[in-house]
């Protein structure tokens, strides 16, 4: 790969990455495994969450600007995944390739699936529990909506660490559990989980970073975070006109193509 290259396909997953709220992991990742069947789990997860890193902390600023992000479960929520992320960024030199490729591609497909199937409360919101929750953007657009904390803390924990291990950031779980399983507005988990992933996705980037995994792969990552910098505030504005379960449901596509083109990689 070149650096242009990389640096043309980060802006295409910045873009679509921040528009959906996953960050772009779940497009880089399978994009590396087919391109660099030489590299290691621990070189393709962290080129991947630097990537994240990169796109989710511009477009967790734009959504910031545009009021969508959720002041109260944004803190919680990343508190409750900081664990989890650092854990599963350690867990990677442990997973050789044979396993990590059908695990990741099984895990998108599921995902995908149900979420297709079931988007979520779109951009109405939901009632799943007892705390309740109104967020008003910077447009004037009013969202209610009401969740259980204890599963939204749980789930967060375990978001942290499956998404961390497989390289992901965490966005492409973490939508679909605040926008089905809490009821989330799906601007709001989109917004609310891009914020959550900037802040996961660079702690584990830093334990990477710590151990040496960029040492040969750096100027690629650079280029490709350059890449993803600059589509994240145009996944941003996008978001603003799309409705929310077009949103979800792309984000269900994506996952089960992608899913797909993984497991039957090899």
């Amino acid at each position: 790969m070149t650096e242009a290259a990389v640096a043309l396909a980060g802006l295409g997953i910045g873009v679509l990455g921040t528009l959906i709220g996953a960050g772009g992991g779940f497009l880089m990742v399978p994009l590396l495994v087919v391109l660099e069947p030489a590299w290691t789990t621990d070189q393709i997860t962290a080129f991947s969450l630097a990537v994240v890193t990169a796109n989710a902390t511009v477009g967790a600023c734009s959504y910031w600007w545009q009021g969508r992000v959720d002041p109260f479960t944004f803190p919680l929520y990343t508190l409750a995944a900081v664990p989890g992320s650092v854990l599963g960024a350690l867990a990677t030199a442990y997973i050789p390739r044979p396993v990590f490729d059908p695990i990741f591609g099984t895990a998108l497909i599921l995902i995908g699936g149900w979420l297709f199937l079931k988007p979520g409360s779109s951009d109405g919101g939901g009632r799943t529990g007892s705390f309740e929750r109104i967020l008003v953007d910077r447009g004037g657009r009013r969202y209610e909506w009401s969740f259980d904390l204890r599963v939204g803390f749980a789930g967060s924990v375990l978001v942290g660490f499956a998404s961390s291990l497989l390289g992901i950031g965490g966005g492409i779980i973490h939508v679909p559990l605040l926008a089905t399983v809490l009821g989330f507005p799906a601007h709001v988990a989109t917004a609310t989980s891009h914020a959550v992933l900037a802040v996961t996705a660079g702690i584990a980037t830093l334990v990477h970073l710590v151990r040496g995994d960029f040492r040969t792969t750096w100027p690629l990552v650079l280029a490709a975070a350059g890449g993803a910098v600059a589509g994240a505030p145009i996944g941003a504005r996008l978001a603003r006109l799309v409705p929310g379960a077009v949103i979800l449901r792309i984000l269900a596509t994506a996952l089960g193509f992608v899913g797909l083109r993984l497991f039957f990689a090899r």
